[in-house]
């Protein structure tokens, strides 16, 4: 059987890492063992992040919208329910946007649900 140098493959995946890797501080940005341990950790902490991120802004929303409610003599909850009732299908992402940029078409919506 033939010999196989797999220098070439070995170079290229360490290449990809230390890609990943690029500004990370010490040798975990040119140390390959450092650097792959340092990737996996990044890329779990990513993953979950992304849910985290999700999380965040949804309260972030919601905070936005009892304030802007509460202006109007509304709690967060009562204005939520009101809008259930009523089927107005706007998320809280949208109401927040409302809320904040344009408080004119929210005072409509807030009258149209009282």
């Amino acid at each position: 059987m033939t010999r196989v140098k797999r220098g070439t493959i070995a170079r290229a995946r360490r290449k990809t890492v230390f890609k990943f890797t690029k500004g990370f501080r010490h040798g975990r940005k040119s140390k390959y063992v450092f650097a792959k341990e340092a990737m996996l950790h990044a890329g779990a902490h990513a993953f979950r992040d992304r849910k985290t991120k999700k999380r965040n802004m949804r309260a972030l929303w919601q905070i936005q919208i009892n304030a802007a409610a509460r202006q109007e003599g509304l709690s967060y909850s009562k204005f939520i329910n009101a809008l259930t009732k009523k089927k107005i299908g706007l998320n809280r992402k949208v109401l927040a946007k409302l809320a904040q940029d344009h408080p004119e078409t929210f005072r409509y919506i807030v009258s149209q649900i009282k």
